[in-house]
């Protein structure tokens, strides 16, 4: 094998590919579907499914579905979704930027509307302006207090978080 075969080999797969394009389903807060790809939405953590949330008025809620729910209708309100894929995650999800036909950014809408946090450790702080705006706003899970996600996965499966 060439050198020049060898180089084109081990560049990463998900870098290279064209955009996906097409209807989203939605997984959880942070993850969709599209034509049978999963997609984790790079730079930015929902709350879990399972997870609950302070309301800021003394009771709970699902806030990890009602980030889902939230996406859902974001994105059913402008078909198709694009999807920018940045690599593969260790789970074997394309991970990526992702946008409405209109060209509204979701990443940054799920952040901005207080539906997930801007996880710097993979942003780079590229959220960080949102998640200001939606703490400052009082919107979304910055109502009331809630554990990170990436803290509540960690305590659920009884390890140290990786936030």
């Amino acid at each position: 094998m060439s050198i020049f075969a060898a180089a084109l080999l081990s560049i990463n797969v998900a870098a290279a590919q064209e955009p996906i394009i097409g209807r989203a389903s939605v997984i959880d807060g942070d993850t969709i579907e599209i034509a049978g790809e999963r997609i984790r939405l790079h730079g930015i953590d929902a709350p879990e499914s399972w997870q609950k949330c302070q309301d800021g008025d003394g009771g709970t809620y699902r806030c990890g579905k009602e980030a889902a729910f939230a996406l859902e209708r974001f994105l059913a309100a402008s078909r198709p979704t694009r999807c920018e894929t940045v690599e593969r995650d260790r789970y074997k999800r394309l991970v990526g930027v992702c946008f409405r036909a209109d060209g509204q950014a979701v990443n940054h809408w799920l952040v901005a509307n207080g539906y997930a946090v801007d996880w710097e450790k993979y942003s780079m702080g590229a959220y960080a302006a949102a998640l200001d705006k939606a703490r400052t706003s009082g919107v979304g899970i910055w109502r009331g207090e809630f554990q990170l996600p990436c803290e509540a996965r960690a305590e659920r499966a009884k390890q140290l978080p990786a936030c």
